[in-house]
């Protein structure tokens, strides 16, 4: 087999997408100094509509397609994602063949004028596209009122500077990755509050067939960040989980044992359902904890989102 020389890395061309894509291009050219990298960057139809949110027009999968059809036409040998943005179900022909070491998966608070959430007033604005950030926010203050917000990290930013809104919800890694944490006022931590599912945590997908990069990309894999983000994602596949419905997640490995705590709510923070499990298996805590959810009714909350969006 002719070693590998050259890997393309296909990426979105936003500035956190093109971060995560340069962090992988060094760590695989530190790692394996005969290997030099290549980005291709992209937009994608998720980057180029912006006036809906994202559950109104085919969901998180979109940040992916294009950067998949390239792998699919060889012009790309890997694509760099946010795992928050990938489906539990991933599609035909891909895989995730490495996940790095996992970032704080927080959100975090962002304010001109206020230093956290029960600070804001009454009647407050707060902006996020994010169904399950809505839904545990109205959870907390249901006198809050919640506008839509699309863009890269810095358009949102500038929303929030131009008088838009009093606060904004954002992932805290994005915006230290983006040299911006100076703007987190407060961390919604996930004991109280709980990130989306593989936040945090960068992932590298391939064609499954390409068993070459597939061996190569598994020497970067970081095993605890990927068995607590596959427990996240196997939880997020049972429910058939996307951003038209409300799910958060957060699992942590000590000792061998993972401990995952998920939510499934309803989007105007009306119901709101929790549970915890523990096991060693990702794949079956996942399950578990779905299971326990679905036992405790989620399924009506999960059925209400799908009606909502027909």
């Amino acid at each position: 087999m002719t070693p590998i020389k050259t890997i393309t890395i296909a990426t979105r061309n936003s500035p956190l997408a093109l971060w995560q894509a340069e962090y992988t291009a060094d760590l695989i050219e530190k790692t394996f100094p005969d290997i030099k990298t290549v980005l291709l960057p992209m937009t994608t139809r998720g980057d180029q509509i912006l006036n809906v949110t994202l559950d109104k027009i085919g969901g998180k999968g979109l940040f992916l397609k294009e950067l998949e059809q390239a792998m699919l036409a060889g012009k790309a040998d890997i694509a760099v994602h946010s795992m928050k943005d990938v489906p539990a179900d991933m599609p035909k022909h891909f895989t995730i063949c490495s996940i790095f070491k996992r970032h704080d998966a927080s959100d975090a608070f962002v304010s001109n004028k206020y230093d956290n959430l029960d600070h804001l007033p009454q009647n407050s604005v707060v902006g996020t596209s994010s169904l399950r950030r809505q839904s545990q926010l109205l959870a907390l203050r249901p006198d809050l009122k919640v506008l839509p917000l699309r863009g890269n990290v810095q358009t949102r930013l500038k929303k929030l500077d131009n008088g838009g809104y009093d606060a904004i919800i954002l992932a805290t890694a994005g915006l230290e990755r983006m040299k911006l944490d100076n703007r987190i006022k407060s961390k919604l931590t996930p004991n109280a509050w709980l990130p989306a599912v593989g936040q945090g945590a960068v992932g590298v997908e391939c064609l499954s067939s390409n068993q070459q990069i597939i061996e190569l990309m598994q020497q970067l894999n970081d095993e605890t960040s990927a068995k607590c983000v596959t427990a996240e994602r196997a939880m997020n596949k049972v429910l058939n989980g996307s951003c038209s419905v409300a799910i958060g997640a957060y699992a942590e490995l000590i000792d061998g044992i993972i401990s995952m705590q998920a939510c499934v709510n309803a989007p105007d923070g009306s119901t709101f359902i929790r549970k915890q499990a523990q096991a060693k298996n990702p794949v079956e805590l996942g399950s578990t904890i779905a299971h326990l959810l679905l036992d405790d009714g989620a399924q009506a909350i999960l059925d209400m989102a799908d009606e909502a969006n027909d």
